[in-house]
């Protein structure tokens, strides 16, 4: 659904209705010209005049063409935004979910300061320089992580 969603904005936004013009109106120079020639063969005065006309016509759209100005209407420019910013979301939900941000920001050296003070006690309960033990890191983990803390709950329910 998403996928066919930027294809249609996708296609409406390459839609470009000055080149369609031009496309158009070479087409009916084209086919002016071919009525010209089938004219001429045929010797029919009137079809090669008014192809003629025709082709004329159309030349002017061609010199008219440069003052014309492709104008987004305002619904598609929103949609155009929308879109954006779903995908900006998308790509959020999919980094948080996948825990590929964690990564991003530990490569990056974005360590909130939460995760580097328990880092910092938890070397310290290892180092045997400093006072503090594993118990005193278990406790401040558990203080600062209520989920942790239910975790480390369950888990001392099913070492008894």
């Amino acid at each position: 659904m998403l996928l066919r969603s930027a294809l249609l904005i996708l296609a409406l936004c390459g839609c470009n209705p000055v080149q369609r013009i031009a496309v158009s109106s070479n087409e009916i120079r084209t086919e002016a010209q071919a009525l010209v020639k089938h004219g001429m063969e045929r010797g029919d005065g009137e079809v090669v005049t008014r192809a003629g006309r025709i082709d004329g016509l159309a030349a002017g759209i061609h010199k008219e063409l440069p003052n014309v100005e492709n104008k987004t209407p305002e619904w598609l420019t929103l949609l155009e935004w929308g879109a954006i910013a779903a995908v900006l979301v998308a790509v959020a939900v999919i980094l948080w979910q996948t825990g590929i941000g964690s990564a991003l920001k530990a490569i990056l050296g974005w360590i909130p300061r939460r995760t580097r003070t328990d880092a910092t006690l938890a070397a310290s309960a290892l180092s045997e320089q400093k006072p503090e033990t594993i118990r005193e890191w278990i406790a401040a983990k558990r203080a600062s992580d209520p989920l942790w803390d239910r975790a480390f709950k369950d888990a001392q329910k099913e070492m008894k």
